[in-house]
């Protein structure tokens, strides 16, 4: 008598395409990440390879934390989820602990862990993915009832929303609600309850907005930065600056302008506009080209996923770096108010690569078990 398949027998090869994407990324993140700070870090700190050699350690865990979880059924993580939502309420309020918690620029968004640190909320992302992706997966889950199922995720959403917009980080706790809505739609949410949804969130909004005079500024510094070129409008200007030299092919790699102390911190959100000066729009369009790859696979995984817990996630997960993309790439070109939000897989940065690689790592277990 034939036995009944097992896991391991079901299981195939990841989708390399995602492997393969993730590390030119995070290749050519490295390359940029040294073209754009290298000057500024040698004069600032003594030492040009500052920044690359901090990436260069965030790659190489974010790699192997991407090939552990390629490995690790995601099945077993339904099982962790309440662990996992724990864990994120518990970081973001280690932030507060005076000696634990680091502020930087007024704002308290990461803990200090020897020489370096992590911001909880990029954490955050992964676990509401997971938990909102458990929850709305259960069998026998009624999507009409709105109490008993979107308002769970939403109510634990919320909650993250606060804590991460009081360290403050507005758009990161945008981002965050942006994917969790995104999975609530493709778990299939009456179109009357999310239209309701998004009505009832346009006023928070407005009071977000209102709320802080600096977030006023960034409005109106959007919709004409030259009204205030020196303060308000300057990132968005030196951005333009930066993106509009570059052409067709670019000024050439390590030849930007910008980065020289006219665009700040060039190395972390607004290394897409450093790309478009160097490389040009040829390099710029390669880089949305290689995310719209990733998108692709991404959600032909969701679409292919064997339930729908994987289903859930994996549309989850390629959300989180879709939504992040968008919001760079649109804070950069000035299509949208600025908000400090990285590039994935190429901007400076420990916490978001790592959790962000993890993700993918995710996926690719998901595609193992594609139909």
């Amino acid at each position: 008598m034939k036995r009944a398949p097992t896991e391991r027998d079901l299981r195939k090869p990841p989708d390399f395409t995602v492997f393969f994407t993730v590390l030119i990324l995070a290749g050519f993140g490295l390359i940029m990440v040294f073209s754009a700070s290298y000057i500024t870090s040698l004069e600032s700190r003594g030492d040009a390879f500052f920044f690359l050699r901090r990436q260069v350690f965030w790659v190489i865990l974010g790699l192997v934390g991407m090939i552990t979880t390629a490995n690790f059924s995601y099945w077993k993580w339904r099982k962790m989820v309440p662990a996992l939502l724990i864990l994120n309420f518990l970081l973001l309020l280690v932030v507060y602990i005076p000696g634990v918690g680091m502020e930087i620029n007024e704002a308290r968004r990461w803990i200090a862990l020897g020489g370096f640190t992590i911001q909880p909320s990029e954490f955050s992302k992964l676990a509401l993915v997971l938990f909102t992706a458990a929850f709305l997966s259960k069998k026998n889950l009624n999507m009409e009832n709105f109490w008993s199922s979107s308002f769970i995720p939403l109510a634990m959403t919320g909650g993250t929303f606060l804590l991460i917009l009081d360290q403050p980080d507005l758009g990161t706790a945008l981002a965050l609600a942006a994917v969790v809505g995104i999975i609530i739609f493709a778990a299939g949410i009456p179109f009357k309850q999310l239209m309701y949804l998004i009505f009832t969130s346009l006023p928070v909004f407005v009071y977000l907005t209102l709320n802080e005079p600096y977030r006023m500024r960034r409005i109106f510094s959007f919709l004409d930065p030259w009204a205030d070129p020196l303060d308000t409008g300057y990132h968005i200007i030196q951005s333009l600056y930066a993106l509009g030299p570059g052409g067709l092919f670019g000024v050439g790699l390590g030849r930007s302008r910008q980065k020289l102390y006219y665009l700040p911190e060039p190395q972390n959100d607004f290394i897409f506009a450093i790309i478009g000066e160097e490389l040009g729009f040829l390099g710029a369009v390669t880089i949305m080209l290689l995310f719209f790859i990733l998108f692709w696979r991404g959600f032909k995984t969701s679409l292919m996923a064997p339930d729908a817990f994987g289903s859930l996630l994996a549309a989850g997960i390629t959300a989180m770096v879709a939504v992040q993309a968008l919001i760079n790439i649109g804070v950069v070109t000035g299509s949208i108010p600025i908000t400090g939000i990285n590039l994935p897989f190429i901007s400076a940065g420990g916490s978001s690569l790592f959790f962000t690689m993890c993700g993918m790592g995710i996926l690719m277990n998901i595609s193992r078990y594609n139909r």
